[in-house]
């Protein structure tokens, strides 16, 4: 199977953002890493070890919860709707080249997200042991993500107008981000034994980059609006200035001053 078919895949699943651009970026971001899941299994349905089952089961898993998680809070959360109001509403009036753009952006940069497995099943590998790491690693980060949008979710049913410091909460400030950035990372170990040659290894670890910027972007957006929220709270200095924004037990408390960070 080509690459081409995983891009058709992901741009065809992505295509709900032209109901609003920001669904290009989370809903049809989850529908499409659910979506090359599937394909990947039916591609390779007959040569597959269970590792590689277990790999492509899981990234059915993460974009369905993603997805499903995503619609719910659209569709449920009050304070949710009245925060994506001008979003929509912005998204009415922007350009359809606008948008062909990011959809084409958001449909590459999923393929080339969930390529190691790929270059994993097309390539084949002497070895398994990378891959059960690799499942490990992406286990834990969905687990961890799914845990801290939980967690957030009943802490803001609680009190809305409260910054969130309980649970996982306690040890990073964006511990669904966290558990992103080791999705990818378990996907990228996953592919090692069997990416092969330059260009293979250029486009698996510029993916996986991507997200990792991404990821620290998001950071970045949700700390100007926290501190914009929250700013005026003691409890919220203290809280900032003393728990780091993304990875546990390095200090790095602030990303905001980081212009190269904005998206």
């Amino acid at each position: 199977m080509s690459y081409w078919v995983l891009l058709l895949v992901s741009l065809l699943a992505c295509s709900v953002g032209f109901y609003s651009y920001l669904w290009f970026i989370s809903v049809g971001y989850g529908l499409s890493i659910a979506a090359i899941g599937v394909t990947l299994a039916i591609a390779f349905h007959g040569v597959m070890t269970l590792p590689e089952w277990l790999a492509c089961i899981l990234l059915m898993v993460y974009g369905c919860r993603l997805s499903g998680y995503l619609l719910f809070r659209e569709r449920k959360s009050a304070a949710y709707r009245k925060k994506l109001t001008p979003e929509l509403n912005r998204s009415k009036g922007m350009p359809f080249i606008a948008k062909l753009g990011l959809w084409v952006t958001c449909g590459l940069l999923y393929t080339m997200m969930t390529i190691p497995l790929y270059f994993r099943l097309q390539n084949g590998a002497t070895s398994d042991t990378m891959l059960w790491i690799g499942i490990v690693v992406t286990a834990c980060g969905i687990a961890l993500e799914a845990t801290a949008d939980f967690q957030k979710s009943a802490a803001k049913r609680k009190n809305s107008q409260r910054f969130v410091d309980s649970g996982l909460y306690r040890f990073v400030r964006c511990p669904n981000y966290l558990g992103e950035l080791l999705i990818w990372l378990g996907v990228l170990l996953g592919g090692t034994t069997a990416i092969s040659g330059a260009l293979q290894w250029v486009v698996a670890i510029l993916g996986f980059l991507s997200i990792v910027w991404i990821m620290f972007s998001g950071a970045r957006r949700l700390e100007i609006r926290q501190d914009r929220n929250y700013g005026e709270d003691p409890e919220y200095q203290k809280y900032v200035k003393t728990v780091p924004i993304l990875i546990p037990f390095v200090p790095l408390y602030s990303v905001k001053k980081y212009k190269f960070l904005v998206a």
